[in-house]
């Protein structure tokens, strides 16, 4: 049993095909990037608030029962009776053969729209994202959907936040068989060579109300890279990059590795983080002054430009 308990979880989650990488002191991987392992032993699991060990962890995301999964981790280290050396992968719950498609989307965007202009987002923003169909509210669950499209125009990537926070931790996801290598994006616009990055969708809207001029901007959804990459690939014309990840320890950590990256590569690459708070969102709903008891939004660049159509 200690055996099993004591298992490498980057080693084991290698094994079942994820795609380990580390972020200063912890590793996570690019298809559940609110994972976090500490110490190679223990994970957490921030979208769901859940987390555990090796053993847990066959249970929740691959289906095993618990003695199954300490058979498999016995096997995984050759200890198991008459088992070979290393077990052979095993199909993730929920994951493989199941192919990519958008949630149904419901009559009306009234919770989405509410709940991010709750979180500061200007009317003006949420209405572009909606229009474009880059945003919209799932019939079943009422999440915002926050689609992701390729080059070509085809949705190959769909991210879910919860409309309801309780405590300030809602419901994160991805839906089953996005492409993590495309990002949250605006239209790309040709006439500037400047692209600004971020981590999740709520953060590019919130710091396009604050930034109305803002040309070119993609959200990774996560701490994966592989947007960016692709995001480079398809648009060539980009010279200048800025990272505006969080303020928090794997955010820095992630922008320092980009930058070293892209900076090698003949790209300017520069970081920009909010004044205060953890990201963007943080930082505008602080911005956040009342008007006619509503609120309105500073715009620290050009207070007199609109926002770019979508």
């Amino acid at each position: 049993m200690q055996i099993a308990k004591e298992t490498d979880l980057p080693e084991l989650l290698t094994h079942l095909g994820y795609q380990v990488r580390r972020i200063g002191r912890y590793h996570t991987t690019a298809e559940m990037d609110s994972l976090r392992i500490k110490d190679r032993r223990k994970w957490f699991r921030y979208s769901q608030n859940t987390g555990g060990d090796s053993i847990t962890f066959l249970q929740q995301f691959c289906g095993k029962s618990f003695p199954e999964a300490v058979e498999y981790l016995l096997t995984f280290h050759g200890k198991a009776r008459d088992s070979p050396a290393k077990a052979a992968p095993f199909v993730k719950r929920d994951e493989v053969q199941k192919p990519f498609t958008l949630p149904p989307r419901n009559t009306d965007d009234r919770r989405v729209f509410a709940y991010l202009h709750k979180r500061g987002i200007a009317p003006q923003v949420i209405r572009q994202f909606l229009n474009s169909g880059l945003l919209y509210e799932d019939a079943e669950h009422h999440n915002c959907v926050f689609v992701g499209k390729n080059s070509a125009g085809q949705a190959k990537y769909a991210g879910l936040r919860g409309t309801y926070d309780r405590e300030g931790k809602g419901f994160r996801g991805d839906v089953t068989g996005s492409d993590k290598r495309v990002g949250f994006a605006l239209p790309y616009d040709r006439s500037s060579d400047q692209v600004f990055v971020f981590e999740a969708p709520i953060d590019l809207m919130s710091y396009l109300t604050l930034h109305r001029n803002t040309p070119n901007a993609l959200a990774l959804c996560g701490l994966y890279g592989g947007a960016l990459q692709a995001y480079l690939a398809d648009h060539p014309q980009i010279k200048r990059i800025e990272l505006c990840l969080d303020a928090d320890g794997p955010g820095r950590e992630a922008a320092r590795q980009l930058q070293d990256k892209y900076a090698a590569m003949g790209y300017v690459v520069t970081v920009e983080e909010p004044h205060s708070g953890k990201d963007w969102n943080e930082y505008l709903q602080k911005r956040k002054t009342p008007e006619r008891g509503g609120n309105q939004v500073i715009n620290t660049k050009d207070p007199k430009k609109p926002i770019r159509k979508i």
